[in-house]
């Protein structure tokens, strides 16, 4: 188990880099998870996390890709509610990405 340090506290990593204890998610958390996959988050990439976020506490799972872009394309509108739109904000595998950084598992049928 690794760990990253956020705001002085000690942030505990499972060995995929997501974070053990999801009560502990800040956004300060968040910024710091993007910044270790190279990423700086935008207005568009906070409107994602928090769709994912609100997912979660509905159904107690991360969404595969299929669910993930149908739930987006619900609370944002058809444009944004595409794959394509997706890869941009969070490349490779959106799923995977997007949950790590909203704090959340890792989606249970991504590989």
């Amino acid at each position: 188990m690794s760990e990253m340090i956020v705001s002085g506290n000690a942030v505990p990593l499972d060995p995929e880099g997501y974070i053990e204890d999801l009560s502990v998610w800040t956004p300060e958390i968040a910024e710091a998870l993007a910044e270790k996959e190279g990423l700086v988050l935008s207005d568009e990439h906070w409107e994602v996390i928090e769709v994912l976020r609100d997912f979660y506490q509905t159904y107690e799972l991360s969404p595969a890709m299929r669910p993930f872009v149908k739930a987006v394309g619900q609370k944002l509108g058809a444009d944004k509610g595409k794959s394509i739109y997706l890869m941009k904000l969070f490349p490779d595998s959106p799923a995977k990405l997007a949950a790590k950084i909203a704090g959340l598992p890792k989606p249970t049928n991504c590989l």
